[in-house]
């Protein structure tokens, strides 16, 4: 058998994998499943911290909300503060009024009182004057024709006469400034009033805004707490997706020298192996699970990585212990490669392309592993597969 074909795929697979290509066993490699489980966690991790940013923000903005509420808050206070004193004052002021009120009242109920008995007293005197039998009246009222003439002719008369009206006129003056003052005063109550109501309304505006504000500042402070919890849970997810990252890293490193390893291996010859029917009746249902849909050459291609695996010291040295080696090929881990045996599916052509491999013969060298294309990765592609 000629090997210069089957040299230059290995130096092209070992170039590969020393260049940290991801090296993948069927349809997907535990290399390559380590990579995108790496690429998913990446992935996880950033919208995580997006996730931490956005919510950082909303925090920043809730502040920022609640901060402006608190200001507001603090001169609604203000107002508060201001307008219950100003209503204090207004219902001190009402007080005070009021008894002032109550005093002009009482002030003007007296004056009333006097007016009354300074008129009550002059009536009294001038009935007495014509009531009287003296000398003095008797003879000033023979010669008087009617009142008028009487109070002009009796000095006493005159001047008791001007004392009435005096007094009389002055009490109907001092009465009168008594209403005017009462009248202004209750004026000045209704005013008091009219400003007791407006600073009682406005206080009921303030002091609701006050509550409103205050309910505005406690639902910033709820939606805050909250936002700094879900933040806290992002914290705790991201230093977990960071672990996971990290150990992933770790995998893939071991997985990666594993491959190196598998590059530098020690290889057997074909004629040093022999191979059993029944390692011929598992490889042929091998291939068709993997490849029974694909060209003849990709069925051959598939029959060497596994006859490869088995010439490379760093795998299984026999054909069953190759393909049920862990988690290496997906027919065996999902089942089909299962019912492929029980119902013996493989076609002719699987088992003249297994037969082509146990011979030795192999159309991708040494490469030992394969999959469907992906970005970046480059190899010798057969059908849909890679293999490198």
């Amino acid at each position: 058998m000629k090997l210069t074909g089957r040299k230059i795929a290995a130096v092209l697979c070992a170039v590969m994998i020393l260049a940290g290509i991801p090296v993948l066993t069927g349809h997907a490699s535990k290399i390559d499943q380590i990579k995108e489980q790496i690429n998913q966690e990446q992935e996880n991790k950033k919208e995580t911290e997006n996730a931490i940013q956005a919510t950082e923000q909303n925090i920043s903005g809730l502040s920022g909300a609640k901060k402006s509420l608190q200001g507001q808050l603090n001169g609604l206070t203000q107002d508060l503060t201001e307008i219950s004193e100003e209503l204090e004052e207004i219902e001190s002021n009402i007080i005070d009024k009021n008894a002032e009120i109550e005093d002009t009242q009482q002030k003007l109920e007296f004056a009333k009182e006097t007016e009354a008995k300074q008129y009550a007293d002059m009536k009294k005197r001038i009935r007495r004057m014509y009531e009287d039998s003296s000398y003095t009246y008797l003879d000033i009222l023979g010669r008087a024709h009617n009142f008028a003439d009487l109070l002009n002719q009796s000095t006493y008369i005159e001047k008791l006469s001007d004392y009435d009206r005096k007094m009389l006129l002055q009490y109907e003056a001092q009465r009168q400034a008594i209403e005017e003052l009462e009248a202004r005063l209750q004026a000045e109550k209704v005013e008091l009033d009219g400003l007791k109501a407006d600073a009682q309304t406005q206080k009921g505006k303030i002091t609701e805004s006050v509550n409103k504000t205050k309910n505005g500042i406690a639902g910033y402070e709820n939606e805050i707490a909250a936002a700094e919890a879900f933040a806290d849970e992002l914290g705790n997810l991201l230093t977990a997706q960071e672990a996971n990252l990290k150990a992933l890293q770790k995998q893939l490193e071991e997985e990666i020298e594993k491959s190196r390893l598998a590059a530098r291996s020690k290889w057997r010859d074909i004629s040093e192996v022999s191979f059993t029917e029944d390692d011929r009746y598992l490889l042929a249902n091998l291939i068709y699970a993997e490849a029974g849909n694909q060209p003849y050459e990709g069925q051959v291609a598939v029959g060497a990585v596994v006859i490869n695996r088995v010439l490379s010291s760093v795998f299984p040295n026999t054909v069953s212990g190759v393909i049920y080696q862990h988690k290496q090929f997906a027919p065996v881990l999902d089942g089909h490669l299962a019912l492929a045996l029980a119902q013996n599916r493989a076609t002719a052509a699987c088992y003249r392309a297994a037969d082509e491999a146990m011979k030795g013969y192999t159309n991708v060298g040494q490469c030992v592993f394969f999959r469907t294309p992906i970005p970046g990765l480059t190899g010798i592609q057969i059908g849909d597969h890679i293999f490198y």
